[in-house]
């Protein structure tokens, strides 16, 4: 056998094994926790430099009279 032939074999193996298990196998292999896809000091920051550069948009505008 050829090594393409030996390879093609075994995955054909493989898919007629997992034919077998459907509606047995698990939906994710992957497990999802309750954790956040960013941590708490980038979301923090994130935070800071928008409510901060608004809130100096807001006094930026007060104190130009309204006048951009």
């Amino acid at each position: 056998m050829t090594t393409s032939r030996r390879l093609a074999d075994r995955k054909s193996a493989k898919f007629q094994k997992n034919v077998t298990k459907r509606g047995s196998v698990p939906e994710t292999t992957v497990k999802k926790g309750n954790d956040y896809p960013v941590g708490p000091i980038v979301l923090g920051f994130f935070i800071f430099v928008v409510i901060g550069s608004s809130l100096f948009q807001i006094i930026r505008t007060a104190t130009s009279g309204g006048m951009a």
